[in-house]
């Protein structure tokens, strides 16, 4: 029989035995012992079942492991079911936390995973054999298609791979979303003309839910390169939707803006591998944004490596790109390659946009504080031969590791 086993974290729970049971019971059959025997047969197919339990060291609480397993007969083949069924009113139910969910096979072929994925971004670009770099659009509320533009422009003369529109970057007068997409397209291939580098911009899609099918679709036929979507705003089976639509048929930029508040407590919601990770790459995100461990809006570096675990790890789906982001300026390439590796988008927005020389002269400090660490050489060594990567270094210091 097919199954969902889902890995749960209890605190506080002085009889884990007991509330496994509970657990698998009240999410599935409701009651048991007190069924006739008639009754138990014919549900018991339906019926959840402890896997394991085991109890966790901590100083300072009871804390323990359990798995339950689903029967997969018990929901239809969509997340908000499964969620609803693993984690519904259970997450209403005292200090616990879902960490993993585990499909068998049958279960993930209802799932598309990416599209494109990390491999297909990396043709897209023709940039194969090192971390991918992204900036992001700042300080462009209040300010007119003209202004976007020309900041679009230096940001790929600086050499990055990516732009993406800030997540706050909503349907407006001034910058509406189509005659971004057009602006975008035209100043890209300028530059691509010019320099022989190729950006992608990614638009941010918003609007009402209705809207959204309709708006990613007229971003295709406009030439959009990929989509930016806050997806915790609307929800993962939105963006399942997206992927699945072949007239859409874009790659799909996954922002984790309101992830926090699903994920942040210690003892409720969701880890962060699943709902950023996993989840993310089961319902077809090519890339995946979340906090870095080192920069502003940090995350625990246990957590980050977590996240890009499950975005790369060996599966039925494409790999998806980790975009470790928040607070990141050149002197940190070092480490975001030695953490992350070179399958990785390292994301800036003010390391880019806040270097004396603009955002041209930020993305030619990130590249080639890349190209440094890549040939095993000290980021004071680079800045010896690479005047904006010395610039970089003498405004926001450096982390020098050697890979």
């Amino acid at each position: 029989m097919s199954e969902l086993i889902a890995t749960y974290l209890l605190h506080d729970e002085k009889n884990p035995e007991k509330k496994a049971e509970e657990i698998a019971l009240g999410l599935t059959v409701g009651s048991w012992t007190n069924l006739p025997e008639l009754e138990q047969s014919q549900l018991r197919k339906h019926k959840g079942r402890v896997v394991s339990i085991e109890g966790l060291t901590s100083e300072k609480e009871d804390q323990s492991l359990i798995r339950i397993a689903y029967p997969t007969l018990n929901f239809s083949n969509d997340l908000p079911a499964i969620l609803t069924t693993v984690f519904g009113k259970l997450s209403l139910d005292g200090k616990i936390k879902l960490l993993d969910l585990q499909f068998d096979d049958v279960l993930k072929s209802q799932f598309p995973g990416p599209k494109y994925g990390m491999d297909g971004l990396r043709e897209k670009l023709n940039v194969y054999n090192r971390p991918l770099l992204m900036s992001i659009f700042k300080g462009v509320l209040g300010k007119d298609i003209t202004f976007l533009a020309q900041q679009l422009k230096q940001q790929a003369l600086g050499g990055v791979d990516f732009v993406k529109d800030d997540e706050i970057l909503f349907e407006n007068e001034l910058t509406p979303f189509e005659k971004r997409i057009v602006a975008g397209k035209q100043v890209l291939q300028e530059v691509q003309e010019q320099t022989g580098h190729r950006t992608l911009y990614a638009v941010n899609l918003t609007g009402r839910t209705s809207q959204l099918r309709d708006k990613a679709r007229k971003a295709a036929e406009l030439g959009a390169d990929l989509l930016l979507f806050n997806v915790f705003s609307y929800g993962l089976d939105i963006l399942q939707e997206l992927r699945e639509d072949e007239e859409i048929a874009l790659p799909l930029m996954a922002h984790p803006a309101v992830s926090g508040a699903f994920t942040s407590s210690l003892e409720y919601g969701f880890s962060h591998s699943l709902l950023l990770g996993k989840l993310l790459r089961y319902v077809g995100a090519d890339l995946s944004l979340f906090p870095s461990p080192y920069g502003t809006v940090a995350l625990d570096k246990p957590s980050a490596l977590a996240i890009a675990g499950a975005l790369t790890k060996e599966d039925i789906f494409k790999k998806s790109f980790p975009v470790p982001s928040a607070g990141i300026h050149p002197g940190l390439v070092p480490l975001l390659i030695r953490d992350f590796g070179i399958d990785s988008v390292i994301n800036a927005g003010g390391g880019i946009h806040g270097h004396p020389e603009g955002a041209r002269g930020g993305g030619r400090a990130f590249r080639q504080a890349i190209e440094t660490n890549l040939q095993g050489k000290m980021l004071v060594e680079g800045a010896e031969q690479f005047p904006e990567l010395k610039k970089a270094l003498q405004l926001w210091g450096n982390a020098e590791v050697i890979v």
